[in-house]
């Protein structure tokens, strides 16, 4: 594992810091677009659908059918919308309360 470095605690401090100093959906877009490959906001655009759909009731199959998440992504969304985190929760929370 030469070469490898590890990421500490203070950089993933200032990346979440990063995150929440973001203001608008613009910047928010602007910021992922440097930072991550279309590919992985496509990802992660999936997962936060998935935990929709989860939170909405929808079966797996039919999570997995609709946006073409894998078994395996839809459990593990699964899993995390149900654990003691509460991110998936929290977010859609409060996107559910900006829609009204």
């Amino acid at each position: 594992m030469a070469g490898q470095t590890s990421v500490g605690e203070a950089e993933v401090r200032r990346l979440l810091e990063a995150l929440c100093s973001l203001g608008s959906a613009d910047e928010a877009r602007a910021f992922l677009s440097d930072l991550c490959t279309p590919r992985e906001i496509d990802d992660l655009s999936q997962r936060l659908e998935v935990a929709t759909m989860l939170a909405a009731g929808a079966s797996y199959l039919d999570v997995s059918r609709a946006t073409g998440a894998s078994s395996t992504t839809v459990s593990r969304v699964s899993k995390c919308l149900n654990g003691p985190a509460g991110g998936y929760r929290m977010v859609l929370s409060r996107l559910d309360g900006s829609a009204r």
